[in-house]
């Protein structure tokens, strides 16, 4: 028999596929200025891409017998993409890494942007912890009762 409940699970695994995206985020502000990369050319932005998860609990076998859908659906992450969009080109001709126009192109990383998701992210990654502490409490309390 399984103790840990659908919505522990649920929570758990939106902490961890946050904890991923907060990386990725910082990795990108932490690279904004990177002209070369051991791969070679300028640091490329990276996204975080989110599937929903089927979890394996006997509470969620008895759901999804009831709808087709299923009821308990974690997150995941499916891979860490690079962004494709070419980097901002700035005219530095004293630049190591400039080409023969002067041009150096620096990483597709909008800090602004950043930001935006480190927001969100972080907001995400709040509620799930608040997720958490409420089912933890709902446990407490169903434990006091019996009691």
């Amino acid at each position: 028999m399984e103790l840990t409940s659908p919505s522990l699970q649920i929570a758990a695994s939106a902490l961890r596929a946050q904890r991923l995206r907060l990386d990725v985020i910082a990795s990108n502000l932490a690279n904004v200025n990177t002209t070369r990369t051991p791969e070679g050319g300028p640091y490329q932005r990276r996204n975080v891409v989110f599937v929903t998860q089927a979890l394996e609990s006997e509470f969620g076998d008895t759901i999804a017998a009831l709808a087709d859908e299923g009821a308990a659906r974690g997150v995941a992450v499916a891979d860490v993409i690079e962004d494709e969009r070419p980097g901002r080109l700035v005219f530095e001709p004293g630049h190591p890494d400039a080409d023969a126009t002067g041009q150096v192109t620096y990483p597709n990383v909008n800090p602004v942007t950043e930001m935006v998701d480190l927001m969100s992210a972080t907001r995400a990654y709040e509620a799930n912890v608040q997720v958490l502490n409420a089912t933890r409490r709902m446990a407490e309390s169903a434990l006091a009762i019996g009691a």
